[in-house]
């Protein structure tokens, strides 16, 4: 006797979920990372002047998203970008001391930071920091949908409409 197979509804409905469980299509919440990795904010390496732009370089920020300074008997300090390139720390738009601070990026754009502390900034412990462009299909809270997500769960329905 040869067995046929065919695809109840019961079936189309788990590998539906199934489909959607695997698409990795979640909302993204707004991220919180530690500046420079376990380390966190010190004076880097001679050798490594660039720590602090390389590890923003490997990140993606969006609107939303905060950094979070760990220190010891240092600063950190917001400032305009030629205060960053002379490391001039007489003006900033934001100084903070208290060893674990926490900084919101609440717009796209660059943000300049400089240790507050004498010489840290001449030796490297500044960074750069660029927040992306809000997406257009973003919703306003900070969330990202990727697109085409809501495209590949139609198709899918559409044809699993035609077979139950």
């Amino acid at each position: 006797m040869a067995s046929s197979f065919s695809l109840n509804s019961s079936t189309l409905l788990v590998l539906l979920l199934a489909l959607l469980c695997c698409l990795q299509c979640s909302i993204v919440d707004s991220y919180d990372l530690l500046v420079g990795g376990p380390k966190g904010w010190v004076v880097p390496p001679s050798n490594d002047t660039d720590l602090y732009n390389n590890w923003a370089s490997n990140n993606r920020f969006h609107v939303g998203d905060s950094i979070h300074f760990k220190y010891k008997k240092d600063s950190v300090m917001e400032v305009g970008k030629e205060n960053y390139n002379d490391c001039n720390a007489t003006q900033p738009t934001f100084f903070s001391n208290n060893g674990n601070t926490e900084f919101k990026l609440n717009h796209s754009g660059t943000f300049y930071f400089i240790s507050g502390a004498s010489g840290h900034c001449e030796k490297g412990q500044k960074m750069i920091v660029r927040v992306m462009i809000q997406d257009l299909h973003s919703k306003s809270n900070g969330y990202h949908v990727p697109i085409g997500v809501f495209e590949i769960v139609f198709v899918f329905a559409f044809v699993a409409s035609y077979v139950i």
